[in-house]
């Protein structure tokens, strides 16, 4: 079933109006009509299962047939700290990282990072980015829709991260501490994962890392490029921490 997401004021019990880009989705290339039955989540949790009353070119209107809480959402909250990768490496981080359960996406300007941050283009790229999240959480099944954030500056992103219980930076000259260690800790909620660009950190951002309460871990003996870090890093968390791999 086609699942797509409303803000809550478009929820008046019993319809649900669907407006923007996703109406000609549903009508022009799913060419969804009357009858249809659809899935919609208003980003807070709550599901509806829909049945299409009406369509037009501006709007889709659904009648509430059932609702039901999300329960795709990971206990663990975790925002992915990004060092801005060159060519169209965001996409896919921001892609990956939302079918695995990231909840925030913050893209970070660090000694190393090459790609211009200007004007028009990077109010393009931002707004690419919100798509590929949106899309990527009606794909995943998500109750919610992960925010990408505004570009930070290396100082900026580290005092954003102090409001998580747990602030993790892959380091590939760390050997021995690892993701497994999270286990002996069962105080965790909120988790800030910093990913540096192709190149990796400069050593003084790391001593700013370490200074400010980061803690670095490996990821094994072989070096990750920076597309797959941030999703590998997050699976990892959840695994250890949250709903990934099962109860037993």
């Amino acid at each position: 079933m086609h699942k797509f997401f409303v803000l809550p004021e478009k929820i008046d019990y019993p319809n649900i109006y669907i407006t923007g880009e996703d109406v000609d989705h549903i009508v022009k290339v799913l060419r969804l009509r009357k009858g249809d039955k659809i899935q919609v989540c208003d980003g807070n949790g709550n599901e509806y299962i829909c049945e299409i009353t009406s369509s037009d070119k501006k709007e889709v209107i659904c009648n509430i047939i059932e609702s039901f809480k999300n329960q795709s959402e990971p206990p663990i909250n975790i925002t992915l700290y990004q060092g801005l990768p060159k060519a169209q490496k965001m996409d896919l981080i921001v892609q990956k990282c939302v079918e695995v359960g990231v909840v925030r996406i913050v893209p970070v300007m660090t000694k190393r990072v090459v790609v211009k941050t200007e004007g028009k283009d990077l109010k393009n790229k931002l707004e690419r980015w919100q798509r590929i999240a949106y899309e990527a959480a009606k794909q995943s099944n998500r109750g919610i829709i992960p925010k990408v954030d505004n570009i930070m500056d290396f100082k900026e992103a580290i005092e954003d991260m102090k409001q998580n219980d747990l602030i993790i930076v892959p380091y590939e000259k760390e050997r021995l501490r690892g993701i497994k260690k999270l286990r002996e800790r069962n105080d965790i909620k909120d988790v800030a994962i910093f990913i540096g660009p192709e190149g990796g950190f400069e050593d003084k951002e790391i001593e700013y890392c370490l200074d400010n309460g980061a803690i670095p871990v490996t990821l094994g003996p072989r070096i990750l490029r920076t597309e797959t870090a941030g999703f590998i890093t997050s699976a990892l968390v959840l695994y250890e921490l949250g709903d990934l791999g099962g109860e037993i």
